[in-house]
């Protein structure tokens, strides 16, 4: 592959939405549970329990996203479907994490937080889904490499904005409470804005026909589609895998914060700690997505399943400060790498007329919150009382994950088309 690939307009403009949703995900790492914590402090919730409903809180948006966004993602394989649909849910999601920074009652702001990302998660499985629209086969693996990377490092813009509000907030007459309510309009903002380009650029090239009753229609599709899975074992098998090692990757992403915060450690190391973790995925990613040229995707994801074992059980030793710096450079070398080939790898094994209808069930198995994983930590912990035990339960996911994803690398490509 080229040492350096010129990317087209509609390659420039989807890559800059994956620079602004980044923005939100970063929030819903850091200062959201940060701020959840304040909230739930001042009703009496323990360590263990808030840490326990943040997990039910995040398990729930995947379950209503399992429900719906299958649905939605095949009809906006319908012609003139796809944009409307996505910024849609794009809307729902800044709007949400604006209204967040108002809400003083856990309970409310645990119900707008899965409202927000619901719409999040949503949008990125039409945006994943545009993929084959905006590049080409033989780019794909570097363009969502692109995406991922300049993402990590374009949310960092407006979190250090957020992050200087939140530290020198009475350097700047606000109070804590105040300086996280701006903190989260700007990431809002900077979604919104970033999403523009996409918005009055994006065509959607590969479609099915339309049909006269499109909700029926996208429901018998989808019937269809699950019921001749096993004629696609490539697919089906890689689903499965995917299933378990990217709901570890994302239950480690959504709840990196919350389990620091439970652990009694620094509220400022942990946000500057995963601020390094953004800076490190940026090259990381990158270099993942030239290594796709030379190297086959089998061996880059299963390095980054393998290694985020590694980061599992050293999670579980995690007592200080210094530990949380060591993960989070960890976690930043391999987090883009894993979710970037997983995008582009399953984007090239499946039909493009029908990538919303895919990318739906694809979104099922991880994107939309990491239900399994969530669920896991949230009831180990609370049945062992040990918060290192609920992390540590992710290694059951990895390791599943890794052996599930050999088996669909050598399954026959049934399901190309």
């Amino acid at each position: 592959m080229p040492g350096k690939m010129k990317l087209t307009t509609m390659e420039k403009a989807w890559i800059l939405y994956d620079v602004g949703n980044s923005a939100f995900i970063l929030l819903v790492s850091t200062l959201f549970p940060i701020y959840f914590n304040a909230v739930a402090q001042q009703d009496g919730l323990s360590s263990v329990d808030y840490l326990a409903y943040w997990g039910y809180a995040t398990s729930a948006v995947t379950v209503i996203v399992a429900f719906s966004g299958p649905v939605l993602g095949t009809m906006t394989d319908f012609k003139g479907w796809k944009k409307p649909v996505f910024l849609s849910s794009m809307l729902l999601g800044t709007a949400g994490c604006m209204l967040l920074g108002f809400i003083r009652h856990w309970l409310a702001f645990l119900i707008v937080f899965v409202i927000a990302k619901c719409g999040f998660s949503a949008s990125l499985i039409f945006y994943d889904a545009m993929l084959g629209d905006v590049t080409t086969q033989e780019r794909m693996d570097e363009v969502s490499a692109r995406g991922f990377a300049w993402g990590y490092i374009g949310s960092c813009i407006p979190f250090a904005a957020g992050l200087v509000l939140v530290l020198r907030a009475p350097d700047f007459g606000l109070s804590q409470m105040q300086a996280m309510t701006a903190a989260f309009c700007i990431a809002a903002l900077w979604w919104f804005a970033a999403t523009i380009p996409l918005w009055r650029s994006y065509r959607q090239l590969h479609y099915v026909p339309a049909q006269p009753h499109v909700v029926a229609g996208s429901f018998r599709r989808l019937a269809d589609t699950l019921k001749n899975m096993r004629r696609h074992p490539r697919v089906f098998w890689f689903l499965l895998a995917f299933f378990c090692y990217i709901d570890g990757v994302y239950t480690i992403i959504d709840m990196a914060t919350a389990y620091g915060t439970a652990l009694g450690l620094d509220t400022t190391g942990l946000l500057l700690a995963l601020l390094v973790t953004q800076i490190v995925a940026f090259p990381a990613t990158l270099l993942f997505g030239r290594l796709s040229g030379k190297y086959s995707p089998r061996m880059l994801i299963s390095v980054c399943i393998a290694a985020y074992t590694l980061i599992t059980v050293f999670g579980m030793t995690l007592d200080s400060q210094p530990k949380f710096w060591i993960l989070a450079v960890c976690v930043g070398l391999f987090q883009g790498g894993v979710q970037a080939l997983s995008r582009s790898y399953f984007a090239r094994i499946i039909p493009q007329e029908q990538a919303g209808e895919y990318f739906g069930i694809f979104d099922i198995c991880g994107k939309g919150a990491s239900f399994l994983g969530t669920m896991l930590v949230s009831i180990t912990s609370q049945v062992t009382h040990s918060i290192h035990y609920g992390i540590g339960s992710l290694i059951v996911l990895f390791i599943l994950g890794f052996f599930l994803f050999q088996k669909s690398c050598v399954c026959p490509e049934e399901g190309k088309r």
